[in-house]
């Protein structure tokens, strides 16, 4: 006990001297971090393109997609043949003009069978009109002589007041028998062309149960089957939707309001699907919609965004994470964006270059203790992660040059392993409290 209270006076005057050399050190009483009390954490500058970028999500569809409906009713019968000989399906190569669906056609045969029927019977109506027309004009030219003998004799011995009155009469019916000749021809005529509409119509309503694909494309999907029944009402029945063609595909992007303007028709875009994660496609944005959509208080814009898909990669329907590039710096002397950012500790600010946007600080090389070096620098373009760069002085900054991003203490060395007196000291209030083992005895004496 008196050692303890010994020892505790003669350190009072070693902890007063050490902190009159704590206080006197340094030209300004204020001891600067050593080199070697700091380790500097640094990534090489590298040769890249740097990009800036407006991030969106939207849909990949077809560029153009069929739907192949049908204008009659009826039961679907037999379905058509693909170009690899198998019957019409999901994912079937088709071409224009290829059979995709029959359609029972019995009842369209038979009026088509009606209508053909009715324009024979019209045909027969104008040739007997015809006929009937001719009669009248037969009829009309022999009263109308009898007409002109009847007015050079007039009144008198050899002809009465009503042979006269007769042969006028004869004479004038006979002339409006001619025109009624000739309006049921015209009627007639009329009757024909209305039949060979109708036949016309049944023929071309027999031509629809024959459902062909309109353009050179793929099923993308089959919405009947054998035996349905189509029901074709006021509007056309969807039995197909065809892709014209899968090598061209199309990405409708939502752009939100405050970054719209930054996107344009030309521009170029890059995208992700989860299908194919790792892998970034390439496209280029074919215009901006200008009817918004406004969905709780957030106003977006439908931008398209034109795909190449040579290799049909890519699938309708996919999601994509777009990024619009509306800056770009090729082939740059790059560092990451925080080396801008680092100043060393207790550093003064660089001196200021003519030109300078900031600086980088250089990394000491291995087993040197010297402070960062700082490299005026000019920002060609920083996206957040990665600045394109250009050192304001020639050759001061090169490609794999290492740039500091940050500072860290430097660890004075190993911890050593604690001892069991220390851990006993330092038990974990958390672990349960074992009961301890009974102390065994040690052995009879003797």
């Amino acid at each position: 006990m008196k050692r303890a209270k010994t020892i505790f006076r003669s350190a009072l005057p070693a902890a007063a001297a050490l902190a009159a050399c704590a206080a006197g050190c340094g030209p300004s009483g204020d001891a600067p971090r050593a080199p070697k009390d700091v380790r500097y954490v640094a990534m090489a500058a590298t040769r890249a393109d740097v990009v800036s970028t407006i991030a969106a999500s939207g849909t990949l569809e077809p560029e153009e997609l069929v739907d192949v409906g049908s204008q009659v009713s009826g039961q679907i019968v037999a379905f058509g043949v693909d170009e690899s000989g198998t019957e019409v399906d999901y994912c079937s190569p088709v071409t224009n003009g290829t059979i995709l669906a029959r359609i029972d056609d019995v009842t369209y045969l038979a009026d088509l069978d009606v209508a053909k029927a009715q324009f024979a019977i019209a045909e027969a109506a104008v040739a007997s009109a015809r006929a009937n027309a001719t009669k009248a004009e037969v009829d009309l030219e022999r009263e109308t002589k009898e007409w002109e003998r009847a007015k050079a004799l007039g009144v008198g011995i050899a002809q009465s007041q009503s042979d006269y009155d007769a042969a006028e009469a004869a004479y004038k019916g006979a002339d409006a028998q001619l025109g009624i000749a000739r309006a049921s021809v015209a009627s007639a005529v009329a009757q024909v062309v209305q039949a060979k509409a109708a036949v016309e119509k049944a023929e071309r309503n027999l031509g629809y149960c024959t459902i062909s694909s309109p353009v050179d494309g793929v099923v993308v999907d089959r919405r009947v089957n054998l035996g349905q029944t189509v029901v074709s009402s006021m509007s056309a029945s969807s039995l197909f939707l065809v892709a014209k063609d899968l090598r061209t595909m199309r990405i409708w992007a939502s752009v939100n309001e405050a970054d719209v303007g930054g996107v344009r028709a030309g521009q170029g875009v890059s995208f992700t699907v989860d299908a194919f994660p790792g892998r970034t496609f390439r496209g280029v944005v074919r215009r901006v919609r200008l009817n918004a959509t406004l969905s709780s208080n957030v106003v977006t814009y439908t931008v398209e965004i034109d795909v190449d898909n040579a290799d049909l990669t890519l699938l309708p329907y996919l999601t994509a994470s777009v990024e619009f590039e509306t800056e770009a710096v090729r082939d740059a002397l790059a560092v990451p964006s925080r080396a801008l950012r680092y100043t060393p500790s207790g550093a003064p600010p660089p001196p200021a270059a003519e030109g300078a946007d900031g600086a980088v600080w250089l990394a000491p090389a291995d087993g040197e203790k010297t402070p960062p070096r700082p490299v005026p620098v000019k920002v060609l373009l920083n996206n957040g992660s990665l600045a394109a760069v250009e050192p304001i002085q020639k050759g001061a900054l090169a490609e794999g040059a290492r740039v500091v991003v940050r500072e860290e203490a430097a660890a004075e060395g190993k911890a050593a392993a604690p001892s069991s007196s220390d851990t006993a000291g330092s038990k974990n209030p958390f672990m349960p409290n074992m009961p301890k083992p009974p102390r065994r005895a040690g052995p009879p004496p003797g």
